[in-house]
């Protein structure tokens, strides 16, 4: 589905994206805050990212708001989530129950939003206790798109799970955590009825006078590949020319956009499992499927987020909306042994369906995060970078705004605290002095951000730390490698040897930082 966004005529060029004012009149609302988090999705696997995936809306919304190229996340989904809605590193929370924090559910509740959340959590407790009004969705990390329980909806077959899933409980829009959700419908789809939620609250709540705060936290496109046949009719024999026929189209294609530039941003040499050429006909044919479902799962999501677009117009709360889309890491190179993490006979069915369990891989997801090294949990960019687009809804334009400057998604809190005008108590007021990200709403001006502190990163075995245009990363027992991201944002040629003051400058803020940070 499509939407129409309203055209403003914009008097000076510098005005492009004025933002709501800090100081917001009594004549203005304060802006509804959508959030939307996409799950696994690669650095370029959106249309106006350079795919050949199909997503319009999502494109319209970077054309008339601001792309950024270099958000930064936490390598995995767990991790970003809570440094997303806590505002701080996730070194620093207890992931399982955000115990120490203040999320910004709580500062929104606070100042008189309606807070809404719908999708996925990946934690222990029910956001309803903390901070939300409403919640519906999967309390864990994955499911089953088609059927999230154990057993067959009616006239329906059996759902594949992993062993995993028994941990991975659901709110059903009430304060009861529940083992499984098995659907009444055989149509049941978790990104359309993730949407279906948040349309459903957004009708009901229409006649409220409250500005809305609502958290879209799609599980998609994250394993395992589930999609609905329609969608994936769409993409077949899309991918027959495989891993670096497509790479190569999308590399050319972010060049002809603007969103990197090739003496900064090189095609970094790709770490496929095997090369195209080197796979049988059959291994082909299951390669191009498995992309072919992928492509279905993102089209899907940017369908449902037009059709969220299309409510809020309908509601006349687009034009007062602030919108933020973001993906929690990289593109995946999960693929799990099914003999290990699956408990029954699965996997027999057609891929793609209720009773078949898939995952994208090394390969793919080294086309995803084109042209960048690696992918998700690890802290080389292919991991922790991936677009962001902002659409204010009140300041729309014609031509689109690409900004390069790195941030991470700690700075998403503190600019939403701004731009919602929130008065912050003082039972909070430590906790938002403590916060570690910086205010984005100069950039909506066009203005440069300033950031006085490096950005840090660590998941598992991979750390991180950007400072000013440096930056210094390892993964495992590797060594340390430092990179130029003013001329070497794809990270292909280590400085370490030639900058060894730097690098140990570099190490030894990282090490400091780990030490007060890490306090879990």
């Amino acid at each position: 589905m499509s939407y129409t966004l309203k055209k403003t005529h914009l008097i000076l060029a510098f005005f492009l994206f004025t933002t709501v004012s800090v100081c917001v009149s009594a004549q203005h609302k304060k802006p509804n805050i959508i959030l939307i988090l996409a799950d696994d999705l690669g650095y370029s696997d959106l249309g106006c990212m350079g795919s050949e995936i199909h997503t319009p809306n999502l494109d319209r919304l970077a054309n008339q708001g601001i792309l950024y190229t270099e958000m930064h996340n936490t390598a995995k989904c767990t991790t970003t989530r809570a440094s997303l809605l806590n505002g701080i590193y996730s070194q620093q929370t207890n992931l399982r129950t955000y115990d120490n924090t203040v999320n910004i559910g709580e500062i929104l509740q606070s100042n008189d939003y309606l807070t809404l959340w719908s999708g996925k959590h990946h934690a222990a407790f029910n956001p309803i206790t903390r901070g939300f009004d409403r919640f519906y969705g999967l309390v864990g990390g994955c499911t089953n798109y088609f059927n999230p329980g154990f057993k067959a909806a009616p006239n329906g077959k059996k759902p594949a799970y992993t062993i995993y899933h028994e941990k991975y409980k659901w709110v059903q829009d009430d304060e009861n955590i529940v083992d499984m959700l098995v659907p009444e419908d055989t149509n049941y789809y978790t990104t359309d009825v993730f949407t279906d939620k948040a349309i459903g609250w957004l009708e009901e709540y229409k006649a409220s006078e409250k500005p809305v705060f609502l958290y879209m936290a799609y599980n998609a496109p994250h394993f395992p590949l589930q999609a609905k046949k329609s969608d994936i009719q769409k993409y077949k024999g899309k991918y027959a020319q495989g891993y670096d026929a497509i790479r190569q189209k999308r590399y050319k294609r972010q060049l002809e956009l603007g969103v990197i530039q090739q003496e900064t941003s090189a095609l970094s040499i790709p770490q496929y499992d095997k090369a195209w050429k080197e796979l049988s006909s059959d291994e082909k044919a299951l390669e191009e499927q498995r992309m072919e479902i992928f492509a279905a799962m993102v089209d899907c999501l940017d369908q449902n987020i037009g059709r969220l677009l299309d409510k809020l117009e309908a509601l006349n709360m687009l034009e007062n909306s602030l919108i933020f889309f973001m993906s929690d890491n990289g593109s995946s190179s999960e693929r799990f042994d099914k003999q290990k993490v699956l408990p029954t006979n699965q996997a027999k069915g057609t891929m793609g369906e209720v009773d078949t369990y898939e995952f994208l891989g090394k390969s793919w997801a080294v086309v995803g995060n084109t042209p960048l090294r690696y992918w998700k949990k690890d802290s080389y960019a292919g991991g922790i970078r991936t677009p962001m687009i902002v659409y204010n809804g009140a300041n729309t334009h014609n031509e689109k705004i690409i900004n390069h400057q790195a941030f991470h998604l700690i700075d998403v809190m503190p600019t939403i605290i701004s731009q919602s005008n929130s008065k912050i108590t003082d039972q909070h007021k430590d906790y938002i002095h403590s916060l570690a990200g910086v205010d984005l709403s100069p950039s909506f001006k066009g203005e440069t951000v300033e950031r006085e502190e490096p950005i840090y990163f660590q998941f598992k075995n991979g750390k991180a730390i950007i400072d000013q245009n440096l930056k210094l990363v390892k993964d495992g027992d590797a060594p340390w490698e430092l990179f130029d991201l003013n001329v070497d944002k794809s990270e292909v040629n280590d400085l370490a040897q030639m900058k060894s003051k730097k690098y140990k400058e570099l190490q030894n803020k990282w090490n400091s930082w780990y030490a007060t940070h890490n306090k879990k």
